[in-house]
């Protein structure tokens, strides 16, 4: 097999690894808590503090894969994480287990950004596309087969056995990245920018665990007042510090090429609804519906099946149209296909769920290979690392806000109500809003330029009829 097939196959199953056991941990909280002394509630602080550590540290992904050689980087990353899963499962009271999922997140923080910066200087441009398409599989099959295999493995073995598969699959990663990836790093290198480090780290912290933990009852609304406060003015300091140093941790520069602003903020909006989708029809199925785990996971994966289909489908579909006509439509069909979860009900027929989640999660994954690919389209490899450092950190927010603001516009359903149980019928409106938000990226996509990305696209001969026209 070839290096522009088996680098995106290394890069996508450490991903993979990475995006199931995120979500995996959700449907085994009741028997983890139990086994270990403590209360399911109390055990969500172990999937925010996963989150807040990716928040953290990813910033800082970019300078150390430039310092140190993406495949040094990217290994030592899958090391951290299976050190992090073995902690988990070995873990006998909360502190540890929380202690363990943030050493999880460490790792977490530095596999997404420096696999993606692997593939953007290994893979050949014209295969890019293809190799994106690969690793946005593994980005949304991972947290679709989560709950149902989490269920499942707790049901019939043990909720230790899903941290401890994480084991062989990470012990092969690294000997297939150590024998199969360039340790590719920055010709010059550059000084780190600590105090923009710490800045940057307490805005995504705070705003990424404010989001995440807003609207859902988890701790006082005081408390997330003040972790969006502190994040917001942290933020804002970041920004006037950043433009006081020449390398910024997170280079907001960046914004000024117009595809890597139609990426960042683009696609931002349209995670939004995205990010908010496995959160909301989860709760639909099983709170609304009254389905098992099992049942409604299930159901899920049928937008991981869409997915796979997209795989094969995104290069000639790029190539036929080019970037900018696929993220005007695409984000409006894939919208849409967010919408139609708000007319679900117990009666709606099964086969007519699983059609939609199945188209829906191929314009999704299409979505997601599109607006990953032509971050990189005018970038100089030089700023490479910087960028995909930035791309996950806003790619982390507007997942956290999507399920912030699907959980909010629920909880104010059934405020309005009157009532104090949620019901099927108060998703419909939650559903509504996160996919106009995802709509709105639209207006994003309209200012990219026609011939947008299309080198990416293997468009140049196009590119080039419309520039001497």
């Amino acid at each position: 097999m070839n290096r522009d097939r088996l680098v995106p196959l290394i890069v996508a199953v450490a991903l993979f690894m990475e995006n199931l056991d995120s979500t995996v941990i959700a449907t085994s909280l009741p028997a983890i808590a139990a086994d270990i002394g403590t209360s399911p509630l109390a055990l969500k602080l172990a999937v925010t503090s996963y989150l807040l550590s990716l928040a953290v540290f990813i910033p800082m992904s970019g300078w150390t894969a430039d310092r140190f050689g993406a495949r040094t980087v990217f290994g030592g990353a899958i090391a951290v994480f299976v050190i992090g899963s073995i902690g988990c499962a070995l873990s006998s009271s909360l502190t540890d287990f929380v202690a363990a999922r943030i050493v999880q997140g460490m790792g977490g923080a530095m596999m997404t950004p420096v696999g993606r910066l692997v593939l953007v200087r290994t893979v050949d441009r014209r295969t890019l596309v293809n190799a994106m398409a690969s690793v946005s599989i593994a980005a949304l099959v991972g947290p679709v087969m989560g709950p149902p295999l989490g269920g499942f493995i707790t049901t019939y073995f043990s909720w230790h056995w899903i941290f401890l598969i994480n084991v062989p699959i990470g012990l092969l990663g690294i000997v297939m990245v150590t024998r199969y990836i360039e340790n590719v790093r920055a010709e010059v290198r550059e000084r780190f920018d600590l105090v923009g480090m710490a800045l940057a780290g307490i805005a995504v912290a705070g705003l990424a665990f404010g989001f995440s933990v807003a609207g859902i009852g988890l701790v006082p609304g005081t408390v997330v007042v003040a972790l969006l406060a502190v994040g917001a003015v942290s933020a804002v300091a970041y920004a006037l510090h950043a433009r006081t140093v020449d390398r910024p941790v997170l280079d907001f520069s960046l914004l000024r090429l117009p595809s890597f602003r139609a990426s960042l903020i683009g696609g931002f909006l349209f995670r939004v609804g995205v990010g908010a989708t496995p959160f909301l029809l989860p709760l639909l199925l099983q709170v609304g519906f009254k389905f098992s785990p099992l049942q409604s996971g299930l159901i899920t994966f049928a937008s991981a099946l869409g997915a796979l289909t997209m795989k094969t489908a995104a290069a000639a579909i790029l190539k036929r149209f080019g970037f900018r006509p696929i993220l005007i439509v695409n984000a409006l069909v894939s919208a849409a296909f967010i919408a139609a979860s708000a007319a679900f009900t117990a009666s709606t027929p099964l086969f007519v769920m699983l059609a939609i989640l199945l188209a829906g999660g191929f314009f999704r994954s299409l979505q997601f290979t599109c607006t990953n690919a032509i971050a990189y389209a005018e970038l100089p490899p030089e700023r490479v690392s910087r960028a995909t450092a930035l791309s996950a950190v806003g790619q982390q927010l507007s997942i956290a806000t999507g399920v912030a603001i699907g959980a909010l516009v629920v909880e104010m359903t059934v405020r309005l109500k009157g009532e104090t149980a949620i019901g099927a019928d108060d998703f419909s409106l939650a559903f509504l809003v996160v996919a106009a938000i995802s709509a709105s990226s639209v207006l994003v996509f309209l200012m990219l330029p026609p011939d947008a990305g299309a080198e990416l696209a293997n468009r140049v001969a196009i590119a080039e009829e419309q520039k001497s026209a």
